[in-house]
């Protein structure tokens, strides 16, 4: 597993190479944050499904930070942030709105359309469309937030069985084998 995990991640040398990179060395280029093992990997797997739905640009540098404090493979969890996606990220905010709301117990757990534009006017339209995006924000929050954590969790759980998997399948493979 780590042989093949390793064959399409980047090494750390190649990246500290990188004059972009070069004045974070001490932080960037700690061994930890390159070993590759079932601890990293199932941290990195977490901390990447964790991370991914931080909204806009920052799930990567979100998820950097996150590797740099927990001290988990650094290219394991940006390659994991890449699960949201232009067709990926509005299916799971609307299942993240929907769970919050569904905690918040208010709503009936359907996403409510944005006020159409109408008669009413300009500044009409706008103050109905900030009265509509503050109505989504908490249960959205709430839900982004409890989403992140259950994702992190299954991923945590089954990358740590995928690798167990992986390990008895080739001590069985090699028991078997004829000395």
């Amino acid at each position: 597993m780590r042989r093949l995990l390793k064959r399409h991640l980047p090494d750390h040398e190649s990246l500290a190479a990188n004059r972009w990179l070069a004045p974070f060395g001490s932080t960037l280029f700690h061994p930890r944050l390159w070993h590759l093992n079932r601890h990293s990997a199932a941290g990195a797997v977490a901390v990447g499904l964790f991370c991914g739905l931080i909204p806009g640009p920052f799930q990567m540098l979100g998820a950097a930070v996150c590797c740099l404090l927990f001290r988990v493979n650094l290219p394991l969890a940006l390659l994991t942030t890449l699960y949201t996606n232009p067709f990926t990220i509005v299916p799971l905010y609307i299942l993240a709105f929907t769970i919050g709301e569904w905690i918040l117990g208010n709503g009936s757990g359907l996403f409510t359309e944005p006020p159409e534009w109408g008669q009413a006017g300009l500044w009409a339209w706008l103050e109905a469309l900030a009265q509509w995006m503050a109505g989504l924000g908490r249960p959205l929050i709430l839900g982004l937030i409890v989403l992140a954590f259950s994702l992190s969790l299954t991923g945590y759980l089954l990358t740590r069985i995928a690798w167990r998997a992986y390990l008895i399948h080739h001590w069985n493979k090699r028991r078997s084998r004829p000395t």
